[in-house]
């Protein structure tokens, strides 16, 4: 450096001005910009402050102390919200499972490893028998489940049938009724004394129907109540197949059939194959159609016979049915990783847009694929609900349906006799109200998080939330059971053998509808509009209120209700958790059907019927509501 930029420099740091041609403002006019000396400085800022000549640094200002203090505060924070979630995730979520596993492989409270359950279980004929059934239950249910919803899906997509939004309603039917709704009606309508019976009678005085109470029988209402999963994947992939793929196959000479065979279900077995395997997780999670029809047989599935297991409370029941809980998770577990790599491999055709234009044309015989269409819903969907009804109006189970036998007495019992039946409602109506109020602020905020921070932790607690819904529920129930008699060594709150118990698990279980309809929602809104909105000077409350919410409502309402309507008519977890006085809904009917009262049953079970399409309407009209509404200006 030459001696006289030298001499510069050190003059500029005792507070000496700089020559004028180094003073030059941003425009290059040449404008002189003055540099504050340590006088000029002290001035300036009102304060006394150390002559930078000495060679010491700038004193701190208070402001920025303030606010280094107020970042540390901040940061000290947001690790000690991040470490309390992660406990919570871990007591809520993780050790239920970490109970259930542990007790499966130990003798008791500070004993040592030992596999001594699966060892006594393996040797029992009566486990093999019990895999066997839930084998062929499972595969049999999933099969009818794949055939049935890959044809609607096939004639939905593909054909020119009419009156398609009400056909997609009635496909939707079976899965939104609980399954031993969906059961006691196909009881009702082929048992001894139903409609089917009846006819038989009339064409045949000997014929005898098909008892409903068996394997064949289990097997059609759980593929009856699970195909609307087949049907709702296949018919997403059907219509994003290209169409050019296969009119080109049609030019090349192909049939309509070869098409089908060679370019047309290539194409949809991502979207087939997910739907089964989804078929097949919620078969082998069922507990309510094997209950009513499976366990007066003497058949058991797994779910069954660990809910046996643990209502036997012998020396060895909770043991015995924490290691079939664990057998249970392991196959589920199996089935959920492959739904999901299935999903992966359907990733290919996201980007193509759903056609819902008609690619095959009935001509003269849509008349009558129609009548035939819509005749085979209502044979498995409404004509099982009335009679499930007229088996309500009865006088006593067993007679014949007609105006001498019919009555609403069975009604008049269960609303103003039994006062059973207005504290399970009430129960019900209270835990699924506070579920769905609980899950509806915890899943938003979890879901605004993990779409606007993400990162390695959010993914983890997502994965986390996401189990208790992944297990079989009579296993989440069982772990449950585990976890609140003792959560803690020497600990007991006392909520097992309460309803805090109940409310406790529906949030777990049901928190990742609420989360993964908030994603969804959040996914519609670009975080552009929130930084415009808080760069005009909104409050975060304001941008809630007047941005977010307005777009965020149909997709948050349509996930509460769904958690609402999900924890009022849930069995499962219910089943093994429920005390006097903590009764619901689905424990009640339970209840009346194992004590041979099937007219009180269906009757309670038609009322729910009528509750939950109530409830379909109300979300009907809050998505209509909020559409109408659109975005609320400030």
């Amino acid at each position: 450096m030459k001696e006289s930029d030298l001499r510069s420099r050190k003059e500029t740091l005792r507070g000496a001005p700089l020559p004028a041609d180094e003073m030059i403002g941003e425009g290059g006019t040449g404008e002189r910009l003055p540099v504050p000396g340590p006088i000029q400085e002290k001035e300036r800022r009102g304060r006394p402050q150390k002559d930078q000549g000495s060679g010491a640094g700038r004193v701190p200002s208070a402001g920025s102390r303030q606010e280094s203090t107020a970042a540390s505060f901040r940061k000290a924070g947001r690790l000690l919200l991040r470490y309390a979630g992660l406990a919570l995730l871990l007591l809520f979520f993780v050790l239920p499972l970490m109970k259930l596993a542990g007790l499966s492989l130990t003798e008791g409270a500070g004993a040592g490893f030992t596999l001594r359950h699966y060892e006594e279980l393996l040797r029992e004929p009566r486990l093999w028998k019990t895999l066997r059934d839930t084998a062929v239950i499972v595969a049999g249910a999933s099969g009818l489940s794949l055939l049935l919803g890959a044809a609607a899906a096939w004639f939905m997509a593909y054909t020119d049938l009419r009156g398609k939004a009400w056909l997609h309603a009635l496909l939707l039917l079976p899965f939104l009724l609980p399954s031993y709704v969906l059961t006691l009606s196909w009881s009702s309508l082929n048992g001894t004394q139903g409609w089917i019976a009846a006819l038989l009678g009339m064409i045949r005085p000997e014929a005898v129907p098909w008892s409903i109470y068996s394997h064949g029988g289990i097997i059609l209402v759980m593929g009856i109540h699970h195909f609307p999963l087949v049907y709702l994947l296949t018919l997403d992939t059907l219509r994003r197949i290209p169409r050019e793929a296969e009119e080109a196959a049609r030019a090349s000479g192909l049939g309509r059939w070869k098409t089908l065979l060679l370019i047309t279900l290539p194409l949809a077995a991502p979207g087939l194959t997910g739907g089964t395997l989804l078929a097949f997780l919620a078969s082998l999670d069922n507990f309510g159609i094997p209950a009513f029809l499976g366990l007066p047989a003497g058949i058991s599935v797994l779910s069954t016979r660990i809910y046996e297991e643990t209502v036997s409370f012998g020396p060895a029941a909770f043991p015995r049915a924490a290691s079939l809980s664990v057998l249970l998770a392991v196959i589920a577990a199996g089935g959920a990783l492959l739904q999901r790599l299935s999903v992966r491999r359907s990733g290919v055709q996201e980007t193509r847009a759903p056609e819902t234009a008609a690619r095959l044309h009935l001509g003269r015989w849509r008349p009558a694929a129609e009548a035939a269409f819509a005749g085979g819903l209502l044979l498995v969907t409404v004509l099982p609900l009335l009679s499930m009804t007229a088996t309500s109006l009865k006088r006593a189970y067993g007679l014949p349906f007609g105006p001498a036998n019919a009555t609403l007495a069975n009604y008049r019992y269960i609303l103003l006799e039994n006062p059973k039946v207005w504290r399970a409602i009430g129960n019900s109506l209270l835990l699924s109200g506070t579920a769905a109020a609980v899950i509806l602020v915890l899943g938003t905020a979890l879901a605004y998080l993990f779409v606007r921070r993400p990162s390695g932790w959010t993914r983890a607690a997502e994965l986390g939330l996401a189990l208790p819904y992944t297990l079989p529920g009579i296993v989440f129930g069982l772990a449950m059971i585990l976890t609140w008699m003792e959560p803690l060594p020497g600990w007991n709150p006392g909520i097992y053998g309460s309803g805090a118990i109940l409310l406790i698990a529906y949030i777990c279980r049901f928190l990742v509808l609420q989360l993964r309809a908030a994603l969804a929602a959040f996914a519609q809104v670009e975080p552009a509009m929130e930084e415009a909105a808080r760069a005009g000077g909104s409050a975060r409350t304001a941008v809630w209120r007047t941005v977010l919410l307005p777009l965020l409502l149909p997709g948050l309402a349509g996930g509460a209700l769904l958690v609402f309507f999900t924890a009022l008519t849930e069995l499962t977890v219910s089943a093994l958790l429920w005390s006097p006085g903590a009764e619901t809904i689905g424990i009640v009917i339970f209840g009346f059907e194992q004590g041979g009262d099937t007219v009180y049953s269906t009757a309670l079970s038609s009322l729910l019927v009528v509750l939950l399409a109530a409830g379909c309407g109300v979300l009907a009209g809050v998505r209509y509501i909020a559409g109408k509404r659109g975005i609320r200006k400030p």
